[in-house]
């Protein structure tokens, strides 16, 4: 009988638990593997036993990387030894960009020559495009999330991408028409350094707008592990503000929210792609915030870059940060045409990640994962 294929499989951070739990689904459907790797709830539950906590891995921003180097390069270094022994047919290796790359070049340097695969392309479209040239040899090919990266990524004489669209696109239903009334949506990120940053900034937020007509009422989705602490910190608000974990608790509140505020990264594409309107907003700490001058200011919204324009008002400092989001989610909650613009631009992103683009159209990931274990 022919032995089943062995598949590592890395995430570092929440969203790329879920993009590896869906991967997951999607090569069972095809045949009979084993997983093995690194994850949170989502790859656990899809069946894979987590070396160590994925907690280890979610940092962002360069001070908190700083702070938690020691324990990185030995979750790195372990990682790599882990893999080495146990010689899996493929790896997949999804986001946490430094992280990842690190690993696959200790791989190879070891010796191990079977497929890497990197899920989740490096912004390279934004910042330090020369990064894209030196994964050539590492990575045998790059799964690109958005539509135009394997168009950059030829360009830049990368590694072979494919554009494979998103797992929210499947999992998330478009709730089109604005409302007028509704929830106000809190998402402060899902990494300490992030929430620490941010929590205070959404507190102004809440107050301010806690009598709004249009306003039925305040959540905070999150992950569970960080709902204790949340509730603790929305206590001292002294506005009611629900702190909600189950999918199905979610899934309602997208349906009833009238405005989420966000901070960048994937949560903003999922808001998007439900039709929920939004403002995003984002506090960097020193080091980001020099490298994002650095590269021109770039847009930070997903929804902003797949389409290449403002849609999403983003607040980024300098500047009086809470007064700026206070004003632009007053002009998003009173002008129903604004809302009617933002949600009609949505629309038109989603049907750009559920096609592509010309010149690459969107593959399925299980299938190019696939194309490796023949």
């Amino acid at each position: 009988m022919k032995a089943r294929k062995q598949i590592f499989i890395l995430a570092g951070e929440p969203s790329g638990d879920k993009v590896g739990a869906d991967l997951i689904t999607r090569l069972t459907s095809k045949g009979d593997f084993d997983f093995i790797g690194v994850g949170g709830q989502k790859l656990q539950q899809a069946g894979i036993k987590s070396i160590y906590p994925m907690s280890d891995l979610s940092v962002m921003g360069f001070a908190d990387v700083i702070l938690r180097l020691p324990k990185l390069l030995f979750r790195n270094w372990q990682t790599a030894r882990f893999i080495l022994k146990q010689s899996p047919d493929l790896i997949v290796l999804i986001d946490s960009q430094v992280f990842s790359t690190m690993l696959a070049k200790r791989l190879r340097k070891a010796g191990y020559k079977r497929p890497i695969i990197l899920y989740v392309a490096p912004a390279v479209w934004a910042w330090k495009p020369e990064r894209a040239a030196k994964l050539v040899g590492v990575f045998d090919e790059i799964l690109a999330v958005l539509p135009f990266e394997p168009k950059v990524m030829k360009k830049l004489n990368g590694p072979k991408t494919s554009y494979v669209g998103h797992p929210a696109l499947s999992l998330i239903k478009s709730h089109a028409r604005p409302k007028n009334k509704g929830l106000i949506a809190l998402f402060p990120g899902s990494r300490a350094g992030e929430i620490k940053r941010h929590m205070p900034l959404f507190e102004h937020l809440v107050k301010a707008l806690k009598n709004h007509k249009n306003i039925t009422g305040f959540v905070l989705p999150t992950l569970p592990h960080l709902a204790d602490n949340l509730r603790i910190q929305v206590r001292q608000w002294d506005v009611d503000v629900e702190i909600i974990v189950e999918q199905k608790q979610r899934e309602q509140a997208m349906e009833n929210t009238i405005l989420s505020v966000v901070t960048a990264g994937t949560i903003s594409l999922e808001q998007a792609l439900g039709g929920v309107n939004m403002v995003g907003t984002y506090i960097p700490d020193k080091i980001m915030h020099k490298h994002y001058i650095k590269a021109g200011k770039p847009m930070i919204a997903l929804p902003n870059i797949i389409l290449s324009q403002q849609i999403v008002p983003e607040i980024y400092p300098p500047g009086e940060r809470a007064q700026a989001l206070i004003k632009a989610s007053l002009e998003m909650l009173e002008d129903e045409e604004k809302r009617t613009s933002q949600s009609l631009a949505f629309a038109k992103m989603r049907l750009a990640l559920e096609n592509g683009e010309e010149e690459e159209n969107k593959q399925d990931p299980e299938n190019r994962v696939l194309a490796y274990l023949d």
